[in-house]
């Protein structure tokens, strides 16, 4: 039997993860965690990723509105033990509760630097010129 060398995260570490990003942000709209800098802070967490022993989780947050994320994110991780016992309740069904780690996400930033690339006069030129060629 030949075991998979694809890196893709399985169906069930794409469900576990959705449950435990579901999770973290009941927790912390509910403001359980007793931090100035997070309590005032509206934070979005848009992926959450499992290792493929579902024991680690890594959370993908941008803080809205900041232009400093790095206070943030040292301000979650610090808290991230506090985070994990606030999980059990709402992941009764995992063997292991996940460790958490929090990371800046920087897909957004990405984004935004992909679409200017694209928005620049040399790039739709080319565009331009190839959809002529078509016709």
């Amino acid at each position: 039997m030949t075991r998979s060398t694809s890196s893709a995260p399985s169906q069930r570490m794409l469900r576990v993860g959705e449950q435990v990003r579901a999770a973290i942000t009941q927790v912390l709209q509910r403001g359980e965690v007793r931090d100035p800098l997070i309590e005032k802070t509206v934070i979005s967490i848009s992926e959450v990723r499992m290792s493929p022993d579902l024991k680690i989780a890594t959370a993908y947050v941008t803080p809205l509105g900041v232009a400093d994320h790095a206070a943030i994110i040292d301000a979650l991780n610090k808290h991230a033990k506090f985070i994990r016992g606030r999980l059990g309740p709402q992941l009764r069904q995992m063997k292991y509760m996940p460790d958490v780690r929090f990371r800046d996400d920087t897909s957004f930033d990405n984004y935004q630097k992909i679409d200017a690339l694209l928005r620049s006069p040399e790039v739709s030129r080319d565009l331009d010129q190839d959809s002529e060629d078509e016709e």
